[in-house]
């Protein structure tokens, strides 16, 4: 459930939700769906990956994003209130507007990276994305759950900088949210999101020994994309991958998960630092593109 946040050094603690479904190490598979259907978002994907350069090298944006929400999700309040504050700060001033039309947005459609609308659509994928994958490899929630876990990622948007108002009140309005974006015509998968989002997410630098289970990942992920967005990436799929996916999803589910030990399937706030430390690049972080610097 969400917590007081008066009464615990964080934001979250370890009744929380949204904590339970992210300390799964399997969930990290979400941040590259959430990435994919923000950047289906045209003027999103201006604002949030497009504008900077940043694309010339995404890889340390991204792991800077992925910190911060491992710090509100994990780390002490104070951690969190100092990095999300520096990401809404640069938010206040990256504004632009599209040069040329993509799907219903005309060309000179003006963006702002602190617009609630685009914001909304970055933490609600993130909710979404984690839900997926969480419940597709690791145990459904009931109803009283999903709504919990709802409202801390209301809690989350509110410290990128929404309002309370700004966002679905309840999981069921959240879930209407995204089915009428879905289902209209503010979703649009522009030629450079097509090229430079599969680029980013599915064909990053990694190990000659971690291709394997780099193509075992992206398999996965695509299978988790809504047929739409798929089709409009261009990426191929078919009864086979469908059906193999979901049985290794029902393996990894009832019978692998249940025989790992917490501390290999779980991660913590800690391995953020020793991470750090290391100097890995990331092949997908575990949130999408909340951080814009």
């Amino acid at each position: 459930m969400s917590t007081n946040v008066e009464n615990v050094p964080g934001i979250f603690d370890e009744q929380s939700l949204i904590r339970r479904v992210q300390r799964e190490r399997i969930v990290a598979l979400a941040g590259a769906r959430a990435l994919l259907i923000q950047a289906a978002h045209p003027v999103a994907f201006e604002g949030f990956f497009a504008s900077t350069a940043a694309l010339d090298d995404p890889y340390p944006r991204l792991r800077r994003t992925a910190d911060t929400v491992d710090a509100v999700v994990f780390g002490e309040r104070a951690e969190a209130e100092r990095r999300t504050a520096r990401v809404r700060r640069v938010h206040s001033s990256i504004r632009g507007h599209l040069a040329a039309p993509a799907g219903s947005f005309p060309a000179g459609t003006p963006w702002a990276a602190d617009d609630p609308e685009l914001l909304l659509w970055i933490v609600a994928t993130l909710a979404e994305s984690g839900l997926i994958v969480y419940e597709r490899y690791v145990a459904e929630l009931d109803p009283e759950e999903r709504e919990a876990y709802w409202q801390d990622y209301r809690i989350m948007g509110v410290m990128f900088g929404l309002r309370p108002e700004e966002m679905p009140s309840t999981f069921p309005e959240f879930e209407s949210y995204l089915r009428e974006t879905l289902a209209g015509d503010t979703l649009y998968v522009t030629p450079d999101a097509r090229e430079l989002a599969k680029q980013i997410v599915l064909r990053p630098p990694v190990p000659l020994l971690a291709r394997p289970l780099l193509e075992l990942a992206n398999t996965i992920v695509v299978g988790l994309l809504p047929a739409r967005i798929r089709r409009e990436y261009g990426l191929s799929w078919d009864p086979l991958r469908a059906g193999a996916v979901r049985g290794g999803a029902e393996y990894t589910r009832h019978l692998l998960l249940p025989l790992i030990p917490s501390g290999v399937r779980h991660r913590s706030f800690s391995e953020r630092a020793n991470r750090d430390r290391g100097g890995r690049r990331a092949r997908v972080p575990a949130a999408g593109a909340v951080a814009a610097g």
